[in-house]
């Protein structure tokens, strides 16, 4: 089994997708160094170190990253969030990790999301280079997250792959997510291919939609990931009898592909009509 000639940093290691990561890296014989603003839960997997940091402390983040030749940014705010909430540890902090990678040379792994992308309509298909067009202030960092990895690429050489991921839980739990569902299972490949794939190719920055081999995701189309060598092996179709028709009832959720944070704190009086440079 291929593991990393150097060690990777995980950020976010305590949250739900991180602890699966880093438990599951670590089984494989990673060397992982784990970081999260609140302590791991549990027994910190063997082989694995961990250090609690905040995002907003770029000093301790530059320690921590020495030596790493990836870094698994799954840190910072993962919901929709008042903006100040969401500014120090998303936009900040991921400034703070591009400057680690940068130092360190490090291939950089960023949870992305479909929210980047949310106010499309449900009836578009989108490739890798379509608009971006956030749903929230959590989507906007993560869209700004994806230029500055532009940014670092074009001036300093860092390989980066956006996971734009749909919606990673242990089950699908409504009709959106018949689209949207993207396995523990193919995540995790997704990140080990992501990492070990000798390069990100010769634009040096790939999207890769984060979603599982689902009849429903038709949405979502050309991206990176034949570069790297990943395909979804997993699928939410077992679970249509039970959740075909579940849905919010809210037209805005419903209507465009970012589903329910389309619809928190939308004050217009109809939904806003899809631009014609979306129209593919």
């Amino acid at each position: 089994m291929d593991i990393p000639q150097r060690p990777v940093l995980l950020t976010g290691a305590s949250g739900a997708l991180g602890q699966m990561l880093a438990r599951e890296l670590a089984g494989r014989g990673w060397k992982l160094l784990l970081t999260d603003r609140v302590p791991f839960p549990g027994t910190v997997p063997e082989g694995a170190s961990f250090a609690l940091a905040d995002l907003n402390d770029g000093a301790m983040l530059l320690r921590l990253a020495e030596g790493c030749g990836t870094i698994l940014h799954f840190g910072g705010v993962s919901v929709e969030q008042p903006f100040e909430t969401v500014i120090g540890p998303n936009i900040r902090g991921l400034y703070h990790m591009y400057e680690a990678a940068r130092r360190e040379k490090a291939r950089m792994v960023f949870a992305s999301s479909n929210h980047t992308i949310g106010f499309h309509e449900r009836g578009e298909v989108l490739d890798d280079d379509s608009y971006l067009r956030p749903d929230g202030y959590y989507g906007l960092s993560k869209a700004y997250g994806e230029l500055m990895g532009r940014l670092y690429w074009d001036k300093h050489g860092v390989e980066s792959v956006f996971l734009r991921i749909g919606s990673c839980t242990p089950k699908p739990i409504d009709d959106r997510m018949l689209a949207t569902w993207f396995s523990y299972g193919d995540l995790l490949r997704l990140v080990e291919r992501s990492t070990l794939a000798p390069s990100t190719g010769k634009h040096g920055c790939i999207v890769v939609w984060g979603a599982s081999k689902n009849k429903r995701m038709t949405w979502w189309r050309k991206d990176g990931r034949q570069i790297i060598g990943w395909e979804p092996t997993d699928s939410a179709d077992a679970h249509t009898p039970e959740l075909d028709g579940k849905t919010s009832f809210n037209p805005v959720a419903e209507r465009y592909q970012g589903g329910g944070y389309c619809g928190m704190d939308y004050s217009r009086a109809t939904p806003a009509p899809v631009a014609q440079f979306d129209k593919k």
